[in-house]
C-alpha cells in the first residue's frame, strides 16, 4: 500500500485551486447557461429562435435559463412584435458581460495551474 501524500487533516497544497472552484459563479457554471452567456458575449444579443439554433437547447430550457440570467441582472429580455409577431431578443447587460469576464478568468487560472 502506498503512502498518503499528506497526513490526515493536513492540506494537501496540490489542491490550492479548490476554494476557486467552489467560488465559481453557479449560475454562469450550469452548461445551458454557459452556453447562452458564450453565444451573448459574442454576439451581445439575439432572439430566442436565434439561441435555440445556435445552442440546441429546447425552447422550455432555453427560456428557464434566460429567465434565470435576466434574474441575476446577467441579461435582459425584450419582448416586442415585428410585422405582427411576437419576438423576444435578449442582450447580455453590462453586469453580465463582467461576471462573464470573472467567471472565464476564475476557470482558466484554475485549469492552467493544474499539473499536467
Amino acid at each position: 500500500m502506498s503512502e498518503l501524500p499528506v497526513e490526515p487533516g493536513e492540506p494537501d497544497e496540490r489542491l490550492e485551486f479548490l476554494p476557486v472552484l467552489e467560488s465559481l459563479d453557479r449560475i454562469i457554471h450550469s452548461p445551458a447557461r454557459l452556453m447562452i452567456l458564450t453565444f451573448l458575449y459574442v454576439v451581445d444579443g439575439g432572439d430566442m429562435v436565434y439561441l435555440i439554433h445556435q445552442t440546441g437547447l429546447t425552447w422550455g430550457n432555453l427560456s428557464v435559463n434566460v429567465q434565470k440570467l435576466e434574474e441575476a441582472g446577467y441579461v435582459s429580455v425584450d419582448k416586442r412584435f415585428v410585422e405582427r409577431r411576437p419576438q423576444t431578443w435578449v442582450r447580455l447587460t453590462e453586469a453580465g458581460r463582467q461576471a462573464f469576464r470573472a467567471y472565464r478568468s476564475q476557470l482558466k487560472g484554475v485549469l492552467d495551474d493544474l499539473p499536467e
